[in-house]
């Protein structure tokens, strides 16, 4: 299997073995654009894969701080509750960069920067630049994603 991410049509295409199109998710990449700088906010391009998955068999709408289950679940209360919050929900699929000095290792490392693939509040508008570097989903398409792909599996994140 393989994940091409296309930041410009905000879009997650999973194939597989022989390239057959599976599944077709509408995203939400970085508001900034694509850029692979630590601190930068975008969404990092190129080779990376599935270094961990996280958060199966928590219920849809889990809220995630720092990786871990916070024993929340995602509502509109708890939105206006903490508003500045960038919710990471349902399931993380931690990236990690294949090309070293583009996407991996010293001031470019996407694991190090902590990319996701994630699930997000129903309210988070999908294929449109929104987030702070992550790549979000809706909730449902994230488990089902979770669900179909093991750790390794290869992700591409491309501007087309």
């Amino acid at each position: 299997m393989k994940i091409v991410v296309s930041i410009a049509r905000q879009r997650l295409s999973l194939f597989d073995a022989a390239g057959k199109p599976l599944r077709v998710y509408s995203v939400s990449t970085a508001a900034r654009g694509w850029g692979e700088r630590n601190g930068s906010f975008q969404t990092p391009r190129g080779k990376h894969l599935i270094r961990a998955k996280i958060g199966a068999g928590q219920p849809s709408g889990s809220v995630f701080v720092a990786r871990r289950p916070s024993g929340e679940i995602h509502s509109p209360e708890l939105a206006a509750e903490y508003p500045g919050r960038d919710w990471m929900l349902t399931r993380i699929l931690w990236l990690s960069g294949c090309e070293p000095g583009f996407n991996r290792l010293g001031d470019v490392d996407t694991m190090r920067r902590f990319i996701y693939i994630h699930g997000s509040p129903g309210t988070a508008a999908m294929g449109q630049p929104g987030s702070r570097g992550c790549i979000r989903m809706r909730n449902r398409d994230v488990i089902e994603l979770f669900d179909l792909v093991p750790v390794y599996t290869p992700v591409e994140i491309v501007e087309d």
